[in-house]
């Protein structure tokens, strides 16, 4: 069963104390399912970039983790460096990585931005897809002033007001621009030269707000550590305009002017795609093909696996997840799928049964997501745990009692399709019904198990009245 991941990749002003950047990595990572996979920082820039996939149910906590940490470690009103920013953690942008949507990122997206604001006090601006206006599409426009700037505008000026929040910002941590976005590769080209107006004009001519480059978004900016000059770039799609062009047209504009290009560098990382399109370019392979990559060839072989064994070795490890509650999704999931099946094959609708199926696969992960997070809220300090293991408890309920009551109206339509299909299907039929029923039970037994542990209240008064009813 394949796993919904988001990759996100905020950016934090603080590039030069390691030790600053790296507890914050360590926030962000505390959250079940999530894995940093990137820790870039320039000095320079006084900038820092984490890259981090975690599972839709879990990557906004854990972006709200970092967010946090940098709040209280960052105060903009002493920082300095040469890249443009508003927020101690400026950028926040979403971005599909597996099963998921560049839709489901702008909601998770919104949802952070509220968030934001209701826990930090930290104003937020949306950008890319999620942006709710048009000139707030591109980060350039929001980030307009900077923080400097932003901090005075914004108490006068209207048209500067955050989307979420009030017209000011935090005193030391900003404000926050959360979006939606594409995969997007940070590529810096530095000059051998410390002349900062050739990297501009350079920048200025690859650019697409200048003319330049469809999806390219330039600027040229002083390295004063290594006395050279950058041209620092963004690609926002670089299958319509690819790293190797603009590294092209970068060389022969710089070789134009006397200049060598002293190397490049990528900030974050950078999908296989993307190299392969360089090196068949560079290397004008006439018969390339990314099937002839090693890796590529591996990972089809590995694709081609049984889902259900992979399934199944996790079912079978030491580990409390995916535990009895993803078995329980799975086995409604088979249920719907053999419904399906039936359904086809007796010229009736299979859409509901689909429907079903999905929903189930999508709850496998959910389930073990929503016991990951109480075992996260254990291990905060026992001073402020409290809140944190209610809310984590909610979850783990609500996760096997949709999946209780979703089980019992596929079993109520398993049967109806009993009565209507042929006869010659009736084994078919019959074991997805038992396998909805075990659906049942096993998603019946983690609610109880569960509620033990939930305080009195309305969530538990609400339970105990929807598994009355099943």
């Amino acid at each position: 069963m394949s796993r919904k991941l988001v990759e996100c990749v905020p950016n934090f002003s603080e590039g030069r104390d390691r030790a600053k950047v790296e507890s914050i990595a360590a926030a962000i990572s505390a959250f079940p399912g999530t894995a940093i996979l990137d820790l870039e920082l320039d000095a320079d820039h006084n900038r820092s970039v984490i890259t981090f996939a975690a599972p839709p149910e879990t990557v906004v906590e854990a972006a709200l983790a970092g967010a946090a940490r940098a709040a209280a470690i960052i105060d903009l009103t002493s920082h300095t460096g040469v890249h443009p920013r508003i927020g101690a953690m400026d950028v926040l942008p979403f971005v599909p990585l597996a099963g998921v949507t560049l839709e489901d990122c702008v909601a998770l997206a919104q949802r952070a931005a509220a968030e934001l604001w209701k826990r930090l006090r930290i104003p937020v601006y949306l950008y890319e897809a999620a942006a709710r206006r048009p000139d707030r599409v591109n980060l350039e426009n929001i980030r307009r002033g900077q923080f400097e700037g932003l901090r005075e505008e914004v108490r006068t000026n209207p048209d500067r007001a955050p989307d979420f929040g009030d017209p000011e910002l935090h005193p030391t941590a900003g404000a926050t621009v959360v979006g939606a976005r594409k995969f997007l590769i940070a590529y810096n080209i530095n000059l051998d030269t410390p002349d900062l107006d050739l990297a501009k004009r350079i920048a200025k001519s690859i650019r697409q707000s200048s003319g330049g480059f469809p999806c390219v978004k330039a600027m040229g900016v002083p390295l004063t550590s290594r006395g050279l000059a950058q041209v620092s770039m963004n690609l926002t799609d670089f299958e319509t305009t690819p790293v190797h062009q603009v590294f092209e047209a970068v060389r022969i504009q710089a070789a134009e002017a006397g200049v060598s290009v002293a190397g490049s560098e990528i900030i974050g990382l950078i999908p296989k795609k993307a190299l392969e399109m360089t090196a068949d370019f560079y290397l004008q392979v006439e018969n390339f093909q990314p099937s002839m990559v090693l890796e590529n060839k591996l990972a089809e072989a590995l694709e081609n696996r049984s889902g259900l064994n992979e399934f199944l070795d996790a079912l079978a490890a030491p580990t409390a997840t995916p535990g009895g509650g993803s078995a329980a999704a799975a086995s409604a999931a088979m249920a719907a799928a053999l419904g399906a099946m039936v359904a086809r094959l007796s010229k009736f609708d299979p859409a509901p049964y689909e429907a079903d199926r999905a929903w189930f696969s999508e709850a496998v992960q959910r389930d073990a997501g929503a016991y990951n997070a109480v075992v996260a809220a254990y291990k905060r300090p026992k001073a402020e745990r409290q809140p944190f293991v209610d809310a984590a408890m909610q979850g783990a309920t609500a996760v096997p009692l949709e999946v209780l009551q979703r089980a019992a109206a596929l079993a109520a339509a398993l049967e109806k399709l009993a009565a209507e299909s042929p006869s010659k299907f009736a084994s078919d039929v019959i074991t997805a019904r038992a396998l909805a029923a075990a659906a049942q039970a096993g998603a019946r037994a983690n609610v109880d198990i569960n509620l033990a542990y939930l305080p009195d209240g309305d969530f538990k008064s609400s339970v105990l009245a929807a598994i009355s009813s099943n």
